[in-house]
């Protein structure tokens, strides 16, 4: 079976709690973004959709050199759905699942991405979860039987009514609820650099 199972980087957001672009700011010496985008390649999924919104021009100039495409959300300041909808019609036929994964959570590696995609590629699931603890959240893995739920679907988070309606088909993956941790503020970064400073 030849799956191609993309990711969708949602990466539109105006970062208005961190009073600028967080996906800009540097993670272990790369911008955030990138070190998300080259994770999921690595990773080996692909087609890697960017989904731009605020300030794309400097997300995709921090992606210049990365084999990734762009998809451009609507509604940027709006509901996250905007952003997932603009990012799943980017994909062409052939693709036929997609990993959901949010910039920000920068804990998120190419291990667990490729735990996702492994489980796909070996199992019929219609999704797999990552669990932290009780949370579920990013990174999701969406078949494309999914999708039209998907893409119904409008609100905040990355397609949670989905998740819940079928939560009980899907294949589980469990990380350290550390893992969680997404960086929103100016005092989460400070907290993320200065344990990568081991101060």
């Amino acid at each position: 079976m030849n799956d191609r199972v993309g990711a969708v980087i949602l990466a539109a957001g105006a970062s208005s709690r961190m009073g600028r672009n967080k996906l800009l700011l540097p993670v272990d010496g790369e911008a955030m973004v990138r070190r998300a985008a080259r994770r999921a390649l690595a990773a080996g999924l692909g087609p890697v959709v960017v989904v731009l919104g605020h300030e794309g021009d400097l997300v995709r100039e921090a992606l210049a050199d990365l084999d990734v495409c762009f998809a451009t959300s609507p509604e940027p300041s709006g509901p996250t759905s905007a952003s997932l909808h603009a990012g799943l019609r980017a994909f062409d036929p052939t693709v036929t699942a997609a990993v959901v994964m949010l910039s920000d959570m920068v804990h998120v590696t190419e291990t667990m991405l490729r735990a996702l995609l492994d489980a796909s590629t070996r199992g019929t699931a219609p999704l797999e979860i990552s669990r932290y603890g009780e949370v579920l959240a990013p990174p999701l893995l969406f078949r494309r039987l999914l999708w039209p739920e998907l893409l119904a679907w409008q609100g905040e988070g990355c397609g949670k009514a989905v998740v819940r309606a079928h939560q009980a088909e899907a294949g589980m993956h469990e990380w350290p609820e550390t893992a969680l941790e997404d960086i929103d503020t100016p005092s989460d970064y400070d907290r993320l650099t200065t344990r990568a400073e081991g101060l």
